[in-house]
């Protein structure tokens, strides 16, 4: 794999939504390589966070108080610092379309001033499939969110961005509450049997990171990193949790909530002519031909992709069955 180590591997990592499921994934994979400090606004989250990982250093903060977040940038003096605190929630975005603004938008601009202000040496920015060729609320606010980290990226202070899709098991993610809804044989909530997802396992999204934070320390100019990945076909899924879980009942077609839609998008026909594969085939990275020069032909959408197998999908939600408190997570 190509990849670009850092001389000293215990550099501090600073987290903005570090109590959320990507932040303590991210560091429960790499908690003996560096030295954590994390910003969350949720006090009992942090409480917890503190029980699982007594080293981490947390903070109370909110990425709306630029002068706190540069004081804190200032104090902690972070080598790199992953921005994963965001309102996540595609119809709760839809209906508070002011709060995510002020979260997601200025918030992230707060975090890339602060961090400029501090020079910091590489800015990894958590964006999503919802942000190629966004047509809600939350999907704008994250291509805005990548777009203001990629103008912020100098040779004192890279900024990058990780484009994510669905994270299995996660603050808000279906596949909880489809586990424990089929353990008490009740009905699974589908919104609509035509729906598809690229989806990924936090370890997967730990990994997609920590790739990122490699290209970037030998990158001359800013980039978007994505996995390739396959696609979910929900109908599929919820019917292999019903099976496994519950009683094999069928879904429940609910109809689709505001802002969603059938399929995402993870790379799109616009951004082809920015688009390369990686040397080892295992990512796709926009901007940059600096790591690989092979064009992306097609495009990458959750209808596109090859779709998962009944094994794939079990990965998903595994370690969620086996330990359900451990990745049901806030930030």
């Amino acid at each position: 794999m190509h990849t670009h180590r850092f001389a000293n591997s215990r550099r501090k990592v600073l987290i903005t939504g570090g109590s959320g499921t990507v932040g303590k994934s991210f560091i429960e994979s790499y908690q003996h390589e560096f030295e954590f400090h994390t910003i969350s606004r949720n006090e009992t989250y942090i409480h917890k966070l503190r029980k699982q990982f007594p080293d981490v250093n947390s903070y109370v903060s909110d990425i709306q108080d630029l002068d706190h977040l540069s004081t804190l940038m200032l104090r902690i003096k972070p080598d790199i610092v992953i921005h994963a605190a965001a309102l996540k929630h595609v119809d709760f975005a839809e209906l508070n379309p002011s709060r995510t603004v002020e979260i997601n938008i200025l918030g992230s601009l707060n975090v890339a001033k602060a961090c400029s202000r501090a020079s910091v040496p590489v800015v990894v920015g958590v964006s999503t499939d919802k942000a190629c060729q966004p047509e809600n609320i939350y999907g704008y606010s994250k291509k805005i969110m990548e777009q203001m980290f990629l103008d912020h990226y100098t040779d004192h202070s890279k900024f990058v961005c990780a484009r994510f899709a669905n994270v299995a098991c996660s603050n808000g993610s279906v596949i909880p509450f489809w586990i424990e809804s089929a353990k008490k044989n009740q009905p699974l909530r589908l919104t609509d049997s035509r729906m598809n997802r690229l989806m990924f396992t936090p370890n997967d999204a730990s990994l997609l990171i920590r790739q990122c934070i490699e290209y970037a320390a030998a990158s001359t100019k800013p980039f978007v990193l994505c996995s390739k990945m396959k696609s979910v076909g929900m109908l599929e899924l919820a019917n292999q949790i019903s099976k496994e879980f519950g009683n094999g009942e069928k879904p429940e077609i609910v109809g689709i909530r505001p802002g969603e839609r059938l399929n995402e998008l993870l790379v799109s026909q616009s951004e082809l002519n920015s688009a390369f594969h990686t040397e080892d085939g295992a990512y796709i990275i926009l901007h940059s031909d600096e790591f690989g020069n092979e064009v992306v032909s097609t495009p990458l959408s959750s209808l596109t992709a090859e779709y998962m197998g009944e094994h794939e999908m079990r990965a998903l939600y595994a370690s969620y069955a086996a330990s359900p408190v451990s990745l049901v997570a806030s930030q």
